[in-house]
């Protein structure tokens, strides 16, 4: 069966990065954008990656630039931009695809586990996969679902505590 750690993805770096180095930790993969009505949600994004990663847990940013040009930088300006106005920690990858010919390996097995409400495109920027430690699609969320919202689903996956430093979650 194959799981969101069979993928790899390029970085914002430009190196290609396997998502089996997130095996066993919970994921909230999310395609952003830099100037969408929606951007604000990076800091509540990165609100719920400083809360909850000592527990086993991601968030991976897909900036994609498909819906209304609202990401129209490089990858290196992406990156500045989650820096210097959001303090953004976690992953973000390079500008990625989600619909169409040339979108992303990822992206199809996502949207071919959970659709929307009108079929399995993915409508616009900051849709939402939470992925449970195993690998598996747990939720698809529109992009008017906050971050925050989705605490107490995201807590539910994690273990109680930590980890001990060395292992995995």
């Amino acid at each position: 069966m194959t799981t969101a750690y069979d993928f790899s993805a390029q970085t914002g770096a430009g190196t290609e990065q396997p998502l089996n180095a997130y095996r066993g930790r919970a994921l909230l993969i999310v395609n952003v954008a830099s100037k969408c009505g929606f951007t604000s949600q990076y800091a509540g994004l990165q609100a719920l990656h400083t809360q909850f990663a000592p527990r086993g847990f991601e968030v991976l940013g897909f900036p994609c630039d498909q819906f209304g040009h609202q990401e129209p930088g490089s990858d290196t300006e992406i990156a500045t931009f989650c820096d210097t106005r959001f303090g953004v920690t976690f992953p973000v990858f390079a500008k990625t695809e989600v619909n169409g010919t040339g979108a992303h390996p990822l992206w199809v097995w996502l949207k071919s586990q959970k659709g929307g409400l009108l079929g399995s495109a993915i409508k616009w920027n900051f849709t939402k996969f939470l992925i449970d430690p195993a690998g598996h699609v747990q939720g698809r969320f529109p992009p008017t679902t906050t971050p925050s919202s989705l605490t107490s689903q995201i807590e539910a996956m994690l273990p109680a505590t930590a980890p001990t430093p060395g292992t995995r979650p």
